[in-house]
């Protein structure tokens, strides 16, 4: 939970920042896309493969390799000495948080029966919302302060005391598990989804600004084509050895297949609307770091709150209607924010916004939570760590297309360059344009979310489970856990 906490905070801690690191470091917006999207994109890439090696070298092992790899990114970022390096840093910390995240959830699926699965899920709700809480509160005011005369650059060195103290508990208390069955790398897959993502996001990214030449359009064409030769390959590969990078097998799992398209399309929600909301406050609006990150906490709250009684209490008894109300209360969140951004143009207050924010954040806690236990409640064990990576792969796959969509949705209705007094009415109005993207996707969403199961499958795996003899469920679990080297 610690390093779940730590890289949920990154994420939101950074995007509070951004405008900063913009004016302090001269950054160009796609710069500034790439200091979110490279780190989207490293973890997207890498995730399936950081799965793979817990499932093959133990997940606690290759959990404190990435929590360690992760705390030094963090102090590369800290110390950039120009926006190129910046972009460098997020990637490798990406890649680092690659080998760190998926091993939470594995972990969490190997060590703990069905029954017990939805109270840790429960808490893990709660910790994302703790993150979205903190993350922009502590930008802010880490980038307000400028400790040492260090600018925005804190936001990333806070990361290295709790690196350090997730590593402490990670050794004392975390038990090791393997995948029962050994598996291989697949180095190929790995060079195949690398390239296929990069293909599809830096035509997306740089295409603005290079005003969209025939080249990107024919990569972003060719990553369909990559990413068919993948799925050909990794057939072929499960056939050879048993080891694919992707286990195709996974889609056969309706509540999986299901679950993973939300995901994505989930993802590409988060990652327009808070960089475009971001931009739209402290550029547009004019507020400082410290006011932008205030006004989120209503939004921050909500999805804390919805997110730790949803699994808990709700889904139990609703089942996938509560994921589908959490789509449509985000949806209507969204228009109504359309509206008041209409109505109080510039002169905007974050007490009019406040509304508008808790509708979004309840309705999101009531996806977040149920939706990973409904995701991976019916993938067998042994694939665990495969499936865990795979649901953060298309997750962050969505979130690094929603960034690279910024440039269509938000950046493309701006008519460069602005005169100052200009800005704010642009950058109102390019918000309130990439909001009516947003409420079309979760519209979508919400008709995708009938492909997923009725009610969560570990309701009734539980209900069996209660039904098994004295100690088979923990002998399943025994099976899972090996010595620690």
């Amino acid at each position: 939970m610690t390093a779940a906490f730590m890289d949920l905070v990154d994420v939101t801690i950074v995007n509070i920042a951004l405008p900063s690191i913009k004016n302090d470091e001269g950054a160009s917006f796609s710069q500034i896309q790439w200091i979110t999207a490279g780190y989207a994109l490293a973890m997207g890439a890498g995730l399936i493969t950081g799965g793979r090696l817990g499932d093959i070298y133990g997940r606690k092992r290759i959990f404190l390799v990435g929590i360690a790899g992760f705390t030094v990114a963090s102090a590369l970022c800290g110390f950039a000495a120009n926006p190129e390096m910046l972009v460098v840093s997020r990637v490798l910390q990406g890649a680092t948080a690659a080998l760190m995240v998926p091993q939470v959830l594995s972990i969490v699926h190997a060590t703990f029966p069905a029954r017990e699965r939805g109270k840790v899920f429960g808490l893990f709700g709660a910790i994302v919302g703790l993150g979205a809480v903190s993350g922009p509160i502590l930008g802010a005011l880490l980038t307000e302060w400028n400790l040492f005369g260090l600018e925005w650059r804190p936001i990333f060195l806070i990361n290295l005391p709790v690196g350090v103290a997730g590593l402490i508990l990670g050794r004392k208390f975390i038990a090791e598990s393997k995948a029962p069955k050994a598996l291989r790398l697949d180095p190929v897959g790995v060079v195949l989804v690398v390239a296929a993502l990069l293909m599809l996001l830096y035509p997306l990214t740089r295409g603005r600004e290079l005003g969209w030449p025939l080249w990107g359009y024919a990569l972003m064409g060719g990553a369909l084509v990559v990413f068919a030769v993948l799925v050909a390959y990794e057939k072929r590969k499960a056939r050879k050895d048993g080891s694919p990078l992707i286990e195709l097998s996974l889609f056969k799992v309706k509540s999986f297949a299901a679950g993973a398209a939300v995901q994505l399309t989930f993802g590409l929600v988060t990652g327009v609307f808070f960089l475009v909301w971001t931009l739209y406050m402290q550029v547009g609006l004019g507020w400082s770091p410290l006011r932008a990150g205030l006004t989120g906490i209503p939004f921050s709250i909500a999805v804390s709150a919805a997110a730790g009684i949803s699994v808990q209490r709700l889904v139990p008894r609703f089942g996938r209607k509560v994921l589908q109300a959490g789509a449509l209360l985000m949806a209507a969140g969204v228009l109504l924010y359309l509206f008041e951004a209409r109505h109080f143009g510039l002169s905007i207050t974050p007490w009019q916004m406040a509304v508008p924010l808790v509708v979004m954040g309840v309705g999101m806690g009531l996806i977040v939570a149920p939706l990973t236990d409904a995701v991976l409640s019916e993938v067998p064990r042994e694939h665990s760590g495969s499936a865990s990576g795979l649901v953060n792969t298309v997750m962050q796959m969505g979130n690094a297309l929603g960034l690279g969509l910024v440039s269509v949705v938000f950046f493309g209705v701006i008519d460069e360059p602005l005169a100052p007094s200009a800005v704010g009415a642009a950058y109102a109005e390019a918000f309130q344009h990439a909001l009516w993207w947003v409420a079309g996707v979760l519209g979508a969403i919400f008709l995708l979310m009938f492909a997923l199961p009725k009610r969560p499958a570990q309701q009734v795996e539980g209900a069996e489970a209660a039904g098994d003899a004295p100690g088979e469920e923990a002998g399943r679990d025994e099976r899972e856990l090996v010595p620690a080297p």
